[in-house]
């Protein structure tokens, strides 16, 4: 690489971070730099797309069954949760990212021409920034009912603390519309098959969260 690439390559990588952010608010533009799949248009956008499954993880694990009971083992206090939700947050995310990615790239190839399993993990990434941006609802929850959205038996609960869920929906909804804009801006798809392949993404989602369930039983 030659000396004049670099800081072309380094000032790249930092508009990556700045798409990142403004996905959400200007999805077309965002989505029309990921049309470039090359090596080094990748490697530019990587540390900014770990970051956002990283988060998005740490959201869904936050939404999770597992966590809103894991505190009701007396052990599981303190510096545990944090280092817990760490942990799954990453685990979470990197699975949604690798597996989930590949039935995105799965569900678009199917309905034609889906590019590559690189660029369908970068676009599911970039749609899932509102899951990322759900985690502004934790302090939220913090301050309302502290470690108890940890317990099964906590004070969250009630009429008032279904607000965070369906808050949480509509997040989960941005980030579906996201997707949908995202594979039509790559794609050039009409806006018909568009819904077709995120309707085929969300059924092939579904049947392999269901057959996970039945192999643990």
């Amino acid at each position: 690489m030659s000396t004049h690439a670099e800081p072309a390559r380094r000032e790249e990588a930092r508009a990556w971070w700045l798409r990142a952010l403004l996905v959400a608010q200007a999805p077309r533009a965002v989505f029309s730099a990921l049309r470039d799949d090359s090596r080094e248009a990748a490697d530019d956008r990587q540390d900014a797309i770990v970051a956002v499954v990283f988060l998005a993880g740490l959201a869904l694990t936050l939404t999770s069954g597992q966590a809103a009971t894991f505190a009701d083992d007396p052990a599981r206090a303190g510096i545990v949760i944090p280092v817990w939700l760490f942990i799954a947050g990453l685990l979470v995310g990197l699975v949604n990212y690798w597996l989930a990615g590949g039935v995105l790239y799965l569900a678009l190839s199917r309905l034609g021409r889906g590019g590559s399993y690189r660029q369908a993990r970068h676009l599911l990434a970039l749609a899932a920034v509102p899951l990322a941006l759900s985690l502004v609802l934790l302090p939220a929850r913090l301050a309302l009912y502290g470690g108890d959205i940890f317990r099964s038996d906590g004070s969250d609960t009630g009429s008032g603390a279904h607000v965070f869920p369906v808050l949480e929906a509509g997040f989960g909804l941005w980030s579906l519309v996201l997707l949908a804009i995202g594979i039509r801006v790559v794609h050039g798809r009409s806006w018909l098959r568009t819904i077709g392949a995120v309707v085929l993404f969300g059924g092939l989602v579904v049947l392999a969260d269901l057959a996970l369930s039945l192999l643990g039983g």
